[in-house]
Protein backbone atom coordinates (compact mmCIF):
# COMPACT_ATOMS: atom_id res chain seq x y z
CA UNK A 1 0.00 0.00 0.00
CA UNK A 2 1.37 3.43 -0.90
CA UNK A 3 0.70 6.67 0.97
CA UNK A 4 1.02 10.17 -0.39
CA UNK A 5 3.27 12.65 1.42
CA UNK A 6 0.21 14.42 2.75
CA UNK A 7 -1.19 11.11 4.03
CA UNK A 8 2.03 10.27 5.88
CA UNK A 9 2.12 13.66 7.53
CA UNK A 10 -1.43 13.10 8.72
CA UNK A 11 -0.48 9.76 10.29
CA UNK A 12 2.56 11.06 12.23
CA UNK A 13 0.58 12.49 15.20
CA UNK A 14 -1.22 9.15 15.62
CA UNK A 15 2.05 7.17 15.61
CA UNK A 16 3.65 9.55 18.12
CA UNK A 17 0.63 9.30 20.41
CA UNK A 18 0.85 5.50 20.29
CA UNK A 19 4.53 5.54 21.30
CA UNK A 20 3.89 7.90 24.21
CA UNK A 21 1.01 5.72 25.39
CA UNK A 22 3.19 2.62 25.28
CA UNK A 23 5.95 4.30 27.26
CA UNK A 24 3.49 5.55 29.89
CA UNK A 25 1.87 2.14 30.30
CA UNK A 26 5.12 0.18 30.63
CA UNK A 27 7.23 2.85 32.31
CA UNK A 28 10.14 1.93 30.02
CA UNK A 29 12.11 -1.30 29.99
CA UNK A 30 13.94 -2.06 33.24
CA UNK A 31 17.57 -3.06 33.58
CA UNK A 32 18.54 -5.50 36.35
CA UNK A 33 21.95 -5.31 37.95
CA UNK A 34 23.77 -7.19 40.72
CA UNK A 35 27.18 -8.35 41.89
CA UNK A 36 27.47 -12.13 41.90
CA UNK A 37 29.40 -14.40 44.28
CA UNK A 38 32.58 -13.91 42.23
CA UNK A 39 32.38 -10.14 42.48
CA UNK A 40 31.27 -9.65 38.90
CA UNK A 41 28.72 -6.98 38.08
CA UNK A 42 26.00 -8.47 35.90
CA UNK A 43 23.26 -6.61 34.04
CA UNK A 44 20.28 -8.01 32.18
CA UNK A 45 16.81 -7.06 31.01
CA UNK A 46 15.18 -9.46 33.48
CA UNK A 47 15.90 -10.77 37.01
CA UNK A 48 19.29 -12.50 37.09
CA UNK A 49 19.25 -16.19 38.17
CA UNK A 50 22.92 -16.10 39.27
CA UNK A 51 21.98 -13.43 41.85
CA UNK A 52 18.89 -15.15 43.22
CA UNK A 53 20.64 -15.43 46.60
CA UNK A 54 21.47 -11.74 46.85
CA UNK A 55 19.89 -8.34 46.38
CA UNK A 56 19.30 -7.09 42.84
CA UNK A 57 18.52 -3.58 41.63
CA UNK A 58 16.10 -2.70 38.90
CA UNK A 59 17.30 0.43 37.10
CA UNK A 60 15.28 2.78 34.98
CA UNK A 61 16.51 3.71 31.47
CA UNK A 62 18.04 6.83 33.02
CA UNK A 63 20.14 4.70 35.40
CA UNK A 64 18.34 5.54 38.64
CA UNK A 65 17.31 2.76 41.01
CA UNK A 66 13.65 1.98 40.42
CA UNK A 67 13.39 -0.73 43.09
CA UNK A 68 15.40 -3.38 44.94
CA UNK A 69 14.63 -7.07 44.72
CA UNK A 70 15.15 -9.10 47.89
CA UNK A 71 17.09 -12.39 47.61
CA UNK A 72 15.08 -15.55 47.04
CA UNK A 73 15.34 -17.71 50.16
CA UNK A 74 14.63 -21.36 50.73
CA UNK A 75 12.11 -22.20 53.45
CA UNK A 76 14.96 -22.97 55.86
CA UNK A 77 16.86 -19.80 54.99
CA UNK A 78 13.71 -17.73 55.38
CA UNK A 79 13.03 -19.29 58.80
CA UNK A 80 16.62 -18.62 59.91
CA UNK A 81 16.41 -15.05 58.61
CA UNK A 82 13.15 -14.46 60.49
CA UNK A 83 14.64 -15.96 63.66
CA UNK A 84 17.65 -13.64 63.43
CA UNK A 85 15.37 -10.66 62.97
CA UNK A 86 13.27 -11.82 65.92
CA UNK A 87 16.35 -12.10 68.11
CA UNK A 88 17.47 -8.62 67.07
CA UNK A 89 14.05 -7.24 67.94
CA UNK A 90 14.04 -9.06 71.29
CA UNK A 91 17.48 -7.69 72.12
CA UNK A 92 16.37 -4.18 71.21
CA UNK A 93 13.24 -4.59 73.36
CA UNK A 94 15.33 -5.83 76.29
CA UNK A 95 17.67 -2.89 75.91
CA UNK A 96 14.78 -0.42 75.85
CA UNK A 97 13.28 -2.07 78.95
CA UNK A 98 16.64 -1.88 80.74
CA UNK A 99 16.93 1.78 79.86
CA UNK A 100 13.40 2.39 81.12
CA UNK A 101 14.27 0.72 84.43
CA UNK A 102 17.42 2.80 84.74
CA UNK A 103 15.45 6.00 84.19
CA UNK A 104 12.91 4.96 86.84
CA UNK A 105 15.72 4.01 89.24
CA UNK A 106 17.47 7.33 88.76
CA UNK A 107 14.22 9.23 89.31
CA UNK A 108 13.59 7.30 92.52
CA UNK A 109 17.17 7.66 93.77
CA UNK A 110 18.64 10.88 92.38
CA UNK A 111 21.60 10.72 94.78
CA UNK A 112 23.52 8.24 96.98
CA UNK A 113 21.98 9.86 100.05
CA UNK A 114 18.46 9.11 98.83
CA UNK A 115 19.39 5.47 98.23
CA UNK A 116 21.03 5.14 101.65
CA UNK A 117 18.00 6.68 103.30
CA UNK A 118 15.54 4.22 101.76
CA UNK A 119 17.79 1.26 102.61
CA UNK A 120 17.95 2.38 106.22
CA UNK A 121 14.18 2.83 106.38
CA UNK A 122 13.58 -0.66 105.00
CA UNK A 123 15.97 -2.23 107.48
CA UNK A 124 14.47 -0.30 110.40
CA UNK A 125 11.05 -1.74 109.62
CA UNK A 126 12.41 -5.29 109.57
CA UNK A 127 14.36 -4.72 112.77
CA UNK A 128 11.18 -3.49 114.46
CA UNK A 129 9.41 -6.72 113.50
CA UNK A 130 12.34 -8.80 114.77
CA UNK A 131 12.40 -6.88 118.05
CA UNK A 132 8.70 -7.57 118.58
CA UNK A 133 9.20 -11.27 117.80
CA UNK A 134 12.12 -11.51 120.20
CA UNK A 135 10.09 -9.83 122.89
CA UNK A 136 7.34 -12.39 122.37
CA UNK A 137 9.95 -15.17 122.49
CA UNK A 138 11.21 -13.81 125.79
CA UNK A 139 7.67 -13.88 127.18
CA UNK A 140 7.26 -17.47 126.02
CA UNK A 141 10.54 -18.40 127.64
CA UNK A 142 9.37 -16.95 130.94
CA UNK A 143 6.05 -18.72 130.52
CA UNK A 144 7.90 -22.00 129.95
CA UNK A 145 9.93 -21.47 133.10
CA UNK A 146 6.72 -21.22 135.11
CA UNK A 147 5.29 -24.30 133.40
CA UNK A 148 8.46 -26.23 134.22
CA UNK A 149 8.08 -25.21 137.86
CA UNK A 150 4.60 -26.74 137.83
CA UNK A 151 5.91 -29.87 136.14
CA UNK A 152 8.55 -30.31 138.79
CA UNK A 153 6.01 -32.12 140.95
CA UNK A 154 5.51 -34.66 138.12
CA UNK A 155 9.17 -34.99 137.19
CA UNK A 156 9.21 -38.72 137.80
CA UNK A 157 6.16 -39.34 135.56
CA UNK A 158 5.03 -36.54 133.28
CA UNK A 159 2.08 -38.63 132.11
CA UNK A 160 0.47 -38.05 135.51
CA UNK A 161 0.43 -34.29 135.01
CA UNK A 162 -3.00 -32.71 134.38
CA UNK A 163 -4.10 -32.53 130.74
CA UNK A 164 -4.35 -28.74 130.99
CA UNK A 165 -0.70 -28.54 132.05
CA UNK A 166 0.43 -30.85 129.27
CA UNK A 167 -1.48 -28.65 126.75
CA UNK A 168 0.38 -25.62 128.12
CA UNK A 169 3.67 -27.36 127.43
CA UNK A 170 2.59 -28.26 123.89
CA UNK A 171 1.24 -24.80 123.09
CA UNK A 172 4.31 -23.11 124.49
CA UNK A 173 6.64 -25.33 122.48
CA UNK A 174 4.73 -24.66 119.24
CA UNK A 175 4.66 -20.93 119.86
CA UNK A 176 8.39 -20.78 120.53
CA UNK A 177 9.04 -22.76 117.35
CA UNK A 178 6.90 -20.32 115.34
CA UNK A 179 8.66 -17.28 116.78
CA UNK A 180 12.13 -18.70 116.16
CA UNK A 181 11.21 -19.55 112.58
CA UNK A 182 9.73 -16.08 112.06
CA UNK A 183 12.89 -14.41 113.38
CA UNK A 184 15.02 -16.53 111.05
CA UNK A 185 12.80 -15.53 108.10
CA UNK A 186 13.17 -11.86 108.97
CA UNK A 187 16.95 -12.23 109.17
CA UNK A 188 16.84 -13.73 105.66
CA UNK A 189 14.65 -10.83 104.55
CA UNK A 190 17.29 -8.38 105.78
CA UNK A 191 19.87 -10.19 103.65
CA UNK A 192 17.59 -9.99 100.60
CA UNK A 193 16.95 -6.30 101.15
CA UNK A 194 20.67 -5.56 101.48
CA UNK A 195 21.42 -7.63 98.38
CA UNK A 196 18.78 -5.71 96.39
CA UNK A 197 20.12 -2.36 97.48
CA UNK A 198 23.69 -3.47 96.74
CA UNK A 199 22.64 -4.47 93.22
CA UNK A 200 20.84 -1.16 92.70
CA UNK A 201 23.89 0.68 94.01
CA UNK A 202 26.09 -0.96 91.41
CA UNK A 203 23.69 0.05 88.63
CA UNK A 204 23.27 3.56 89.97
CA UNK A 205 26.94 4.49 90.32
CA UNK A 206 27.52 5.11 86.59
CA UNK A 207 24.15 6.87 86.34
CA UNK A 208 25.03 9.21 89.19
CA UNK A 209 28.44 9.79 87.63
CA UNK A 210 26.84 10.51 84.25
CA UNK A 211 28.90 7.81 82.55
CA UNK A 212 26.02 5.50 81.65
CA UNK A 213 25.29 4.87 77.93
CA UNK A 214 22.94 7.31 76.26
CA UNK A 215 19.31 6.49 76.98
CA UNK A 216 16.91 6.55 74.06
CA UNK A 217 13.29 7.62 74.46
CA UNK A 218 11.81 5.30 71.84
Amino acid sequence: MQYTRIGLLALLPLVAAGVVHAQQSTGGAGIYSCTDARGRTITADRPIPDCADREQRELSPSGSVRRKLEPTYTAREQAEREERERQVQLQAARQREEQRRERALLIRYPSPAAHDRERAEALVQIDAVITAARKRLSELTEERRKIDDELEFYAKDISKAPASLRRKVEDNTKSMTVQNRFIAEQDDEKKRVNARFDEERARLRPLWAGTAPAITTR
